[in-house]
């Protein structure tokens, strides 16, 4: 990826952090509270090179579910060192709660807000555009083409539930789907510097034609699951007719 000009890329307090920044996702399992990490994700951008560079850990077993903080802390310290005292996350709250839960459970002496200044690209959006976006549909805005399918929370969640229960749900698990899992991640992390990188490219006509055409969307999926149910209907109704006309009995007068 090319590093857009400084006028294009999104300015934190007046500052380029590009390259002091790290890009972070998780994926996890919480029931009432943090069960685990399933998927730490995060990625660094090198101008030099023009790559964004990108590091996962995903759990194979409930013993790597502590194992994956430990790697964690690690690298956000190496990175640390490095010079990238930026988190930037999308949506981020919800990530921080759940690292840094389990970071206590586990008495990691971490705490990010001592070493990192966080940076939320959801925030940031809506103090330029006053309006609330959800990622994919930014990454729409951008033009940004998501490689992978899009992955919901709860099945991610089951996924990593079926991991901590059963030490060898992971050796039956099809390689694609791990595959997909970590697509998706890799994804999320990567297409934050993405957008950071193009800031400034989108203006407020650019948001308000994309809401025109979700709302347009949004009509006609109502519109055809309007449709789909009268015909559901249409099918019972038919059915309990002919139903009906096969019970009728007929009587017959006996002898005329």
């Amino acid at each position: 990826m090319e590093k857009g000009k400084s006028d294009m890329i999104l300015m934190v307090d007046g500052q380029d952090i590009m390259d002091r920044s790290i890009y972070f996702d998780l994926e996890h399992y919480l029931y009432k509270k943090p069960i685990c990490i399933g998927v730490f994700g995060a990625a660094v951008y090198d101008s030099w090179s023009g790559t964004i560079h990108t590091t996962q850990y995903m759990i194979e077993n409930k013993r790597d579910a502590e194992e994956i903080l430990y790697l964690a802390e690690d690298y956000f310290l190496r990175m640390k060192e490095q010079g990238r005292d930026n988190i930037v996350t999308f949506s981020g709250n919800n990530d921080f709660t759940v690292i840094n839960h389990l970071f206590n459970k586990h008495s990691i002496d971490l705490t990010f807000d001592e070493h990192f200044r966080k940076v939320d690209i959801q925030k940031e959006y809506e103090r330029r555009f006053k309006k609330n976006i959800g990622l994919k549909n930014l990454e729409r805005l951008f033009a940004i083409a998501r490689e992978g399918e899009v992955m919901s929370g709860a099945t991610l969640a089951k996924t990593f539930s079926r991991i901590m229960k059963d030490r060898d749900y992971i050796h039956r698990m099809p390689p694609d789907k791990v595959e997909r899992i970590l697509i998706y991640n890799e994804q999320d992390v990567v297409n934050l510097a993405r957008i950071m990188n193009q800031w400034q490219e989108v203006s407020l006509s650019d948001v308000e034609n994309l809401e025109g055409i979700l709302l347009e969307e949004k009509a006609e999926k109502l519109e055809r699951i309007r449709l789909e149910e009268e015909y559901r209907q249409s099918l019972i109704e038919y059915s309990e007719i002919e139903d009906g006309s096969l019970s009728t009995e007929h009587i017959v007068p006996f002898g005329g």
